[in-house]
C-alpha cells in the first residue's frame, strides 16, 4: 500500500452553517483522487449543549485494516528495526480489526467536553493522494525533503506587512 503524505486538520467553526458543501467537496477531492479522509470527526454543540456527531472515512474495512497495518509497522520499523515491523503491523491491522479508528471515541468526547455551546469543531486526517507519484520520482532521483512546512494565505499577509513596516 503506497500512502501518500497524511496531514491532521482541525478546524473550528463559529455558528456552524453545514449544509454538504464541505462533504461534496471532500467527495469530489476523492473522486479525482487528490486526497482521501482516512478518518474524521465533526462534533458540534448546540446552544441547548447536545452534541451531534458525524464520522467518517473513505477506507473500507480491508483498507482500514491495511492502513493501520502499514502505519504500526512504520511505527514498529522505527522503535525496533525489523522485529518491531512485524509487530507493529499485526498491533495496528488489529487495532482497526477490533472497530478501532485513528481518531478514537474518547477524543471526539474530549472534543464535545471543550467546545463552546454554538460551535463545532472538526477533526480530520487527509491523506495527499496527489504527492505519490511525485515523491516517488523525487525519491527515484535521490531527492530528500530538507523543509516541509505549509504556507498560508494569512502568513503571506503577514510577510508584506513585516515588509512594509521594514521599508
Amino acid at each position: 500500500m503506497s500512502i501518500g503524505p497524511v496531514q491532521l486538520l482541525i478546524l473550528g467553526f463559529e455558528d456552524p452553517q453545514f449544509n454538504g458543501e464541505i462533504l461534496e467537496e471532500l467527495k469530489r477531492l476523492k473522486e479525482a483522487d487528490v486526497v482521501r479522509v482516512i478518518d474524521a470527526a465533526v462534533v458540534r454543540k448546540n446552544d441547548d449543549g447536545s452534541v451531534d456527531m458525524l464520522h467518517t472515512s473513505d477506507l473500507s474495512d480491508e483498507e482500514a485494516m491495511e492502513f493501520g497495518a502499514t502505519i504500526g509497522a512504520l511505527i514498529g520499523l522505527g522503535a525496533a528495526g525489523e522485529e518491531g515491523l512485524v509487530a507493529g503491523a499485526e498491533a495496528g491491522a488489529e487495532a482497526i480489526a477490533d472497530g478501532g479508528s485513528v481518531i478514537g471515541e474518547e477524543d471526539v468526547w474530549y472534543a464535545a467536553d471543550v467546545i463552546p455551546t454554538g460551535t463545532a469543531t472538526a477533526i480530520a486526517l487527509l491523506e495527499h493522494r496527489w504527492a505519490i507519484p511525485l515523491r516517488d520520482s523525487i525519491l527515484r532521483a535521490n531527492g530528500f525533503v530538507l523543509a516541509d512546512e505549509w504556507i498560508h494565505a494569512k502568513d503571506l499577509v503577514a510577510i508584506g506587512l513585516l515588509a512594509s513596516a521594514e521599508a
